[in-house]
């Protein structure tokens, strides 16, 4: 007879497998697994129900298979209202081993698959609407890809390691597909300690999926305003019959115009993953991914003086023939190995490679009596290549009463780059309230060029300590050694070369208190760390210190029932060493900057009654200067609003001639928000009303998406913060899905 063992909770990360390794029962007796044990041993499903898509709805059938087999007297019927859960309940993002949610001494927020479905979303961006403290800015004609504030501080997914995918870097120009994303995780607040070097806000994680142990198979046809046409297939299922191996595979392409004048692209995503059982203690996961896009590129509007312009949602300033492009490629591997029944080491690598081509006459600065706009024949190409490699061994022991999950690990990571530029040539300029085209490309004539390598080798080492039943305490430390070597140079000039190493202690410290079991009172201390640009110097041909974060947060976790969890955060961030122009030369900087952010954030998420799920957010953030050479302490954070709000809740008629019938309402609310560091101008708040109409039956689901119901006009700033973006008026997606 065969028994399954498989990671199968909620919250699995890349380090965490799906598919089932078989083990012989004849094996010697082990001691009961505790509840933590994320290892525990699970009964083969012999019937499901109905297929699982995702790791929740899996979850979901095999604790009814574990109910019927413990009470075989009652039936027990999976819906399909149990498998649409909003809560994931455990995660791996926040300490790097698979915990409960309520025992991690940090906030971490988690927007799970079904989320994304209800609300008829395939980007990050849209995602992290539902997340308290996280403001997305657009990301359209930069080469750094989305752009987001979490607590205040600016995360580029392009440039800076704040995103992560299963845990690894995940550094790309263009935008955060989520077709491949089985979940969206947030650990807000500095998260060195396990992610080495970044921006203090915190690290947004994507969690890819995986294989599924049953045949499972998908398809997607979307259409929607703006001529946007979208196809996708899911695939998944074992290759043996005891479901040792099994594969997974994902395919979308997206093609689309704008609200936008001239605006249109194109997205494809391509990602296979396969996973095997290597014997009865080894997993192997394999996976890769391909993905392309190409857009007009579009800068936006500029401002004028203190105010946005008064022109239609609509107007372009770029050309027709302007375009960016990128092509992504990453694959790696997960190799998971039980030494013993208290011991688990595991080893992941990763090889991502993207090139980007930027081609698009730049805007630069405005003449505000007459709304004429110079610009520069902007050009830019790249090759990018990342390596990433960690190794992990995971001990549960105990000493004494005190219980111990142990976490050493190492970790590897290798950059190179050589970006070329070309930005000095004058192109003709436009106006803003009576554009006329040029319609004049122009040949790239690169001037600038860079051609870097950089590494990271670093050590961690956390345990989670349970003191008491109910006291638990989390404390870490990593240190990170950074090397970096870049070059420069201007075309006819000689290369200049600069080195530079840094290193970096960073600890975590957090205590958690459960005075019943459902709730958990916390606090904690974090740091983080990120380097300087290499190719920067100091008046004194001095390399800069690091960028520093530390925050105190203090909190409640509570799971007001089983299927419904609240969190309520309160924190003081400063981000320090950050640089300011000297006073006394200009065209150099001191590193006597300083940058507060504080605030409270509360999140609900989960399931109220059968039926109806949530999921809400609010966060009051005030984000300031506290130190600085040039901008007046007091002045707010570029894009940070003090309040912003979320709701998103949906409702599916559970019985009658109705049943599957659903409907859905959204609420996103962002306050007023300083455009600039230097609180210049203003970009109003807004409220956006979304909406959701579905019906599924059987193997079929139709649904209607209505995003800006009553269509608003709002803003978001650009890359560059003197441009803004206008929001997209009122819009209608309708899609029908299929399973097999």
């Amino acid at each position: 007879m065969i028994v399954c063992r498989s990671i199968i909770l909620a919250g699995i990360s890349a380090l965490l497998t799906i598919p089932c390794i078989a083990a012989e029962l004849d094996q010697p007796s082990q001691p009961k697994p505790s509840a933590n044990d994320a290892t525990a041993s699970i009964p083969t499903l012999k019937e499901w129900k109905q297929p699982a898509t995702t790791v929740q709805e899996w979850t979901a059938q095999i604790q009814a298979q574990q109910t019927t087999e413990e009470e075989p007297d009652e039936e027990v019927v999976v819906t399909g209202e149990e498998e649409s859960q909003y809560r994931v309940p455990r995660s791996n993002t926040g300490t790097r081993t698979d915990t409960p949610v309520r025992e991690i001494p940090q906030s971490i927020q988690i927007v799970p698959r079904q989320v994304l479905q209800d609300r008829g979303i395939n980007t990050v961006g849209d995602a992290l609407e539902n997340v308290s403290g996280v403001v997305q800015r657009d990301a359209t004609g930069s080469i750094f890809g989305d752009l987001f504030t979490i607590r205040g501080f600016l995360i580029q997914s392009g440039i800076t390691s704040n995103v992560f995918r299963d845990g690894l870097p995940y550094v790309i120009p263009g935008r955060l597909n989520t077709d491949d994303i089985e979940q969206v995780e947030v650990l807000k607040g500095p998260a060195s300690i396990l992610f080495g070097a970044g921006q203090p806000g915190g690290v947004i994680n994507l969690v890819s999926k995986k294989p599924l142990p049953n045949p499972y198979y998908n398809a997607e046809i979307t259409v929607g305003s703006f001529d946007t046409y979208r196809g996708a297939i899911d695939f998944s299922g074992p290759f043996d019959e005891q479901k040792r191996s099994g594969y997974r595979f994902n395919l979308s392409y997206e093609k689309f115009n704008s609200y936008r004048d001239f605006v249109n692209g194109n997205r494809l995503s391509i990602s296979p993953v396969v996973s095997a059982a290597l014997g009865k203690n080894t997993t192997l996961t394999v996976y890769a991914q391909l993905s392309s896009e190409s857009e007009t590129a579009d800068e936006g509007i500029p401002v004028i003086g203190d105010r946005i312009p008064d022109v239609p949602r609509g107007r372009f300033l770029g050309e027709e023939f302007a375009e960016i492009s990128s092509t992504t490629f990453n694959a790696g591997y997960t190799l998971e190995h039980k030494l013993s029944n208290a011991w688990t080491l595991r080893q992941s690598s990763q090889y991502l490679f993207f090139e980007f081509d930027r081609y698009y006459p730049s805007l630069d600065g405005i003449d505000e009596e007459t709304g004429e706009i110079s610009r520069t024949a902007y050009a830019t190409t790249g090759k990018y290549h990342r390596f990433s490699a960690n190794a992990d061994l995971v001990g549960r022991f105990s000493t004494g009463s005190i219980e111990h999950t142990l976490l050493f690990g190492a970790e590897y990571r290798y950059g190179a780059e050589n970006p070329a530029f070309q930005f000095s040539t004058a192109y003709d300029s436009i106006n803003l309230f009576n554009p006329i085209y040029a319609r004049r490309p122009y040949d790239r004539a690169f001037e600038f060029f860079r051609d870097d390598n950089f590494s990271t080798f670093a050590l961690y080492l956390q345990d989670q300590i349970a003191l008491l039943p109910n006291l638990k305490l989390v404390a870490g430390v990593r240190y990170d050694t950074a090397r970096q070597f870049r070059t420069t140079q201007d075309l006819g000039f000689d290369r200049e070369e600069f080195e530079q190493t840094d290193s970096a202690w960073s600890p975590r410290i957090g205590i958690i208190y459960q005075p019943i079991p459902e709730i958990s009172l916390y606090a904690s201390y974090s740091r983080s760390f990120a380097p300087s640009f290499g190719a920067r110097r100091n008046l004194d041909d001095a390399t800069f210190e690091p960028e520093t974060g530390k925050q105190f947060e203090v909190g409640m976790k509570a799971d007001l029932s089983n299927r419904l969890s609240l969190t309520i955060a309160a924190y003081d961030l400063r981000k320090q060493n950050v640089e300011t122009p000297d006073p006394g030369n200009p065209d150099f900087t001191l590193q006597t900057g300083e940058q507060t952010s504080r605030g409270i954030e509360v999140d609900l998420v989960g399931r109220i009654l059968p039926g109806w799920n949530v999921i809400a957010s609010y966060a009051y953030t005030d984000a300031f200067v506290s130190a600085d050479n040039t901008f007046p302490v007091g002045n707010r954070l570029a894009e940070v609003p003090y309040n912003q709000a979320s709701l998103f809740t949906t409702y599916e008629v559970q019985r009658g001639t109705l049943r599957g019938l659903g409907f859905g309402l959204g609420l996103f609310y962002v306050g007023d928000r300083q455009g600039d560091l230097s609180n210049s101008y203003v970009l109003p708040g807004y409220l956006r009303t979304d909406a959701l109409l579905y019906y599924k039956q059987n193997n079929w689901r139709a649904q209607l998406n209505f995003r800006n119901l009553f269509n608003r006009e709002y803003f978001v700033s650009n890359f560059s913060d003197r441009f803004v973006t206008p929001s997209a008026p009122f819009s209608v997606s309708g899609s029908v899905s299929i399973q097999f």
